[in-house]
């Protein structure tokens, strides 16, 4: 006859062993916010060096305006 604990180890091994679905699952939430975080700093690097460019194409050309 199976101890309390026996039983309890080979129910929990039956329901959750053999699912692997909850592994996937975080593991594709981080590859998805490892993602986000690149995204986000990739933008906001590249928002910064456009906005410089274009100022500085902005003031050449109400310098040539002016002239």
């Amino acid at each position: 006859m199976l101890s309390s604990y026996e039983f309890l180890a080979s129910y929990l091994r039956a329901r959750f062993g053999d699912d692997e679905r909850g592994a996937s699952l975080v593991e594709y939430a981080l590859l998805v916010a490892l993602i986000a975080v690149v995204c986000i700093v990739a933008v906001s690097f590249l928002g910064r060096k456009a906005s410089s460019n274009f100022n500085t194409v902005g003031s050449s050309i109400s310098g040539a305006a002016s002239n």
